[in-house]
Order: C-alpha cells, then structure tokens, then sequence
C-alpha cells in the first residue's frame, strides 16, 4: 500500500494488493451468506488462501461491522439480520452459470429446464450491458436433439418424487441383463456427464442402490417413505464415500 499526500493530508491509494483483499473479502461474506455453518478449513480451500488468512479476513469483516457469528475452530456464518450489497458476477462466474443453465436444459427435466432459463433470465436482467453482453456472446453450448423426450419426463418425476419423498416403483435391467422389479426410496440423483443415476434405498436389496436412469421402465410413483434413520441421503452418501476407498 502506498501513502501519498496532497497538501497536508495524508491519503491512501488503492494498489492491486488491496483490490485482491477487498474482492476476497467480499467472496467470505458471500460464502457465509445463506449458509448454516462454514469452517475456516472451507473457506481456504474454496479461495485458495491459508487458514491465517481466513481467520485474519473474518477478524477484519467483524471489525468492520459485518454481523458474522462463530469463531475459529468451530465455524462461522453470516447472522440473519445482515443486509449485504446486492450479488455481483465476475466473468468467470458468469461463464459458468451460463454454462451450467444451459447443460441444465439439455440434459434435465423440463423442471429443471425451466428453471434454468427463469434463473438466467433474472441474472441477465440484473446485469449491467458488458454483463449481459458477456452471457450472450458465451461459445458454449449442450445440443439436446439427440435426447429422447421421454426421459425428460422421466428425470422429473423422479425429481418430484425425492422431494416428496415418495415410493417409486419400476421395471429395471441390472448389469448382468437381468429384469427385476424394484420398489425403491429415492434419495439423490446424480449426473455423470450424459448419464444420470439415481440414489436411493432398494426393498428388494435391503441397501443402497444406484440405477442407471436409461435402464428404469415403467416408472409409477406410489406412497410417501418415512424419514428412518440409516437410509436417508447422509446416509447414502456415507455408504458411496466408503465404497469409494
């Protein structure tokens, strides 16, 4: 930082060091804004940053008036009653929502779809002109007329139903080639890279299953599934983690 003075009054210049600093500090508040609980440890590794760093900008931002709860080693979040500038994008950030939205209406339900364009739609409208400008002239793209429409249908009903927590039952191929019936609790859906799956805690196995979503016919959605520990999505995501090893 560099001091100068015009006069007899001293006065600071912003260098390219403090607009880093003041752009990271912004992105912590960011981070904990809508959040229950974020660690320090998170928060360096989403910015590239040390933990000294973490625990010296959150010591800043609360010196500073912004209203943020917790403390080092246990976590922070930003209070319920902190009023924050409106959101801003970089281009990167821009890039990549605009991709995602349009990866979304590919290769999602129509839900999801629709969703996607409102979302884009609203952020555009937000943006000043480079902004938008930015979001038109994105060279990304995610051809769809190659995907059949029934499996949009598909993907969204069982999206409505993880939400709902209901029953699904359907007609499946393993990978051996074998046809089975399965009343499953759907738990997730995950996306592969033009291949969904679907999460969920399998009656018929007595455990969690993943099921390739182009290999489930005859999908019927049935009663809702109680909320029973041991097969509820952390619990799913523990069993793949071990799996995983």
């Amino acid at each position: 930082m560099r001091r100068y003075h015009r006069g007899t009054v001293p006065f600071l210049h912003p260098t390219p060091t403090m607009t880093r600093r003041a752009d990271r500090l912004f992105q912590i508040a960011e981070l904990l804004r809508g959040r229950r609980l974020t660690t320090a440890q998170q928060l360096a590794d989403w910015l590239n940053i040390s933990l000294r760093t973490v625990y010296r900008d959150v010591r800043d931002l609360q010196l500073s008036g912004v209203p943020i709860e917790g403390e080092a080693g246990i976590g922070y979040r930003l209070s319920r009653s902190a009023s924050l500038p409106p959101l801003t994008f970089t281009a990167d950030e821009l890039a990549a929502l605009a991709a995602g939205a349009r990866m979304l209406e590919s290769w999602g339900g129509a839900g999801f779809a629709s969703g996607a364009r409102g979302a884009l739609a609203k952020i555009a409208s937000a943006m000043p002109a480079d902004k938008r400008a930015t979001l038109e002239r994105l060279a990304i793209f995610a051809p769809s007329f190659h995907i059949k429409g029934d499996f949009s249908a598909q993907l969204d009903t069982l999206h409505r139903a993880i939400d709902a927590r209901q029953v699904v039952r359907f007609a499946y191929t393993d990978v051996q080639g074998a046809a089975t019936e399965r009343r499953v609790w759907p738990l997730a859906l995950a996306y592969w890279g033009a291949r969904w799956t679907l999460g969920a805690w399998c009656e018929l196995r007595g455990d969690f299953r993943n099921f390739g979503l182009e290999k489930i016919r005859e999908l019927e959605v049935l009663e809702t599934f109680p909320d029973q520990e041991g097969r509820r999505l952390a619990d799913l995501l523990r069993h793949v983690n071990a799996k995983s090893r």
